[in-house]
């Protein structure tokens, strides 16, 4: 892995020396622009529009627009002062549970190793975290910007996750559209319940894959091989009358019949066995045909290779690692 980040954890008089690693990693495919005409893959330039020519790095500067067209302008120096010794801190402001932080403000994870001569220190804060089922909140200061960061316990590992200042969430007042405080119907709202029921389960973050990733190296795959690959698109439902003909079906569809949905659900739950053998009937007659796994040899042009996504490439900024 490399490292994105060195410093230290500090609590009280404590300083645990550690250093930081990406948790996460982009398996998004990236295409480039090409150039119908010849084939070529487009480049980005840097060019100023005033003086009509390409602006090589050492000449570029950062501002600030403050009007329309006009800028503040900063030196590297300037920039500079505004990070003090507390950059190569993070420094644990509180404890406090996890479930008091709401997901929204979570941004990304990162990996805390020992460094130097921190082991000790290390292993007696992951512990103390561990036992007491706290995290701490941290300031910590990466790539020149300031975040809010909640370090916990993962697995044998501290991992620091950074998190957004409260005025960086928009309230959801600002949502347009939201429904205004009202009733539901006893009876759908029953129905819901019994599905939700139905469809909850451990959360379990392996059976879950990126089916649009894999097809695209599918398309891929085949393209190199010269092969047409097409996807039978999916059959609309248009069906479904109204809110309570939808949870019906929707009951009626789930493999999955909890053995005890509650007493008040008694009910619906008799009402779904009885019509569970029409439900099966329907079902088979609007299956919608989809594409079979392609094979994934030709005989006109051999196997067809296996592509695997190519890691993103970092910038010449990214690459800078923040000291």
């Amino acid at each position: 892995m490399h490292t994105v980040w060195k410093g230290a954890i500090s609590f009280g008089l404590v300083h645990v020396p550690v250093k930081m690693f990406s948790a996460t990693e982009d398996k998004d495919i990236s295409l480039r622009y090409i150039h119908k005409e010849c084939g070529s893959p487009l480049s980005y330039v840097r060019k100023c529009p005033v003086c009509d020519k390409e602006v090589a790095w050492e000449e570029i500067g950062k501002g600030y627009e403050y009007e329309k067209g006009k800028f503040v302008l900063f030196d590297k120096e300037e920039l500079d002062q505004l990070t003090d010794e507390s950059s190569k801190s993070i420094t644990i402001l509180d404890f406090v549970d996890l479930t008091e932080i709401d997901p929204i403000y979570f941004q990304k994870t990162y990996y805390l190793s020992p460094d130097q001569a921190g082991t000790n220190a290390y292993r007696l804060l992951m512990e103390a975290m561990r036992q007491t089922g706290k995290i701490g909140i941290a300031k910590i200061s990466i790539r020149s910007k300031s975040s809010l960061a909640a370090i916990r316990v993962l697995e044998d590992c501290l991992a620091i996750e950074t998190i957004f200042y409260p005025d960086e969430v928009r309230p959801v007042s600002q949502v347009p559209g939201l429904p205004e405080a009202g009733t539901v119907n006893d009876k759908e709202l029953d129905m819901a319940k019994l599905l939700i029921s139905q469809l909850s389960t451990p959360f379990d973050a392996a059976k879950y894959t990126d089916d649009y990733r894999q097809r695209m190296l599918d398309l891929i795959s085949h393209k190199i091989a010269g092969e047409e690959f097409h996807i039978a698109p999916a059959k609309q439902e248009n069906n479904v009358i109204d809110l309570m003909a939808a949870l019906q079906a929707s009951i009626q569809a789930v493999q999955h019949i909890p053995t005890d949905p509650g007493p008040s659900l008694a009910g619906t739950t008799k009402t779904k066995s009885k019509a569970a053998p029409a439900a099966k009937r329907k079902t088979s007659k609007t299956k919608t045909a989809t594409a079979e796994p392609a094979d994934q040899h030709n005989e006109a042009s051999g196997p067809i290779p296996v592509i695997a996504p190519k890691p993103k490439r970092r910038s010449a900024k990214s690459k800078t690692t923040v000291s």
